[in-house]
């Protein structure tokens, strides 16, 4: 279990350190938890908690590692210069914001593991996509049925019907797929 927040790792250290973990030691989960401060704690430690947000992002790029097929380089190249993930974004998106070159991918041609880099795409969803794929050329609309939100996906495929003429090269693309941001959860003895 690592403890984030508890010194200066950055998010780029923490999945580095991961992949150590997996790959010497065969673990099969590594579990990430945010600090949390105590009453007289040594001086060492940081006074404030980091945002919550944070250990999700950590476990979202763990899930990219362990089950969508990246490196545990390209996981930290969605981190920003100062190796922090980015907290209003998830990495698989910001991942695809940074080398929109590989986009978009023909949902009818492109292999699984081309697939499962397209934001807005699940495992469900791209072996849903293989398979159908094999019965008839997908449309959008046929895309849309196999996942959860077509807005995300849509900038970063191409199917039988779809073309995102220029799409990707918005400096506003992040604004317009990015989900709004949420009021944040009040702190209750904060």
């Amino acid at each position: 279990q690592m403890i984030v927040g508890a010194d200066a790792a950055t998010d780029s250290d923490i999945v580095g350190r991961a992949s150590t973990l997996y790959g010497n030691f065969g673990l099969r989960r590594v579990y990430y938890s945010a600090f949390s401060p105590i009453p007289d704690a040594s001086a060492v430690l940081p006074l404030k908690r980091p945002p919550l947000m944070r250990e999700h992002r950590l476990y979202q790029s763990d899930w990219l590692m362990r089950f969508y097929g990246y490196a545990p380089h390209e996981v930290q190249q969605a981190a920003g210069a100062d190796g922090m993930l980015p907290l209003d974004i998830d990495p698989k998106l910001a991942w695809a914001l940074r080398f929109r070159g590989d986009f978009p991918v023909d949902v009818n041609r492109a292999p699984r593991e081309k697939l499962l880099r397209v934001p807005g795409l699940g495992v469900k969803a791209v072996n849903a996509i293989v398979a159908a794929r094999r019965q008839r050329r997908l449309r959008l609309a046929d895309v849309g049925k196999l996942t959860v939100s077509i807005t995300k996906v849509r900038p970063f495929i191409i199917a039988e019907d779809w073309r995102p003429v220029l799409l990707t090269d918005r400096t506003d693309l992040q604004s317009l797929i990015a989900p709004a941001a949420r009021p944040a959860q009040m702190e209750l003895f904060a």
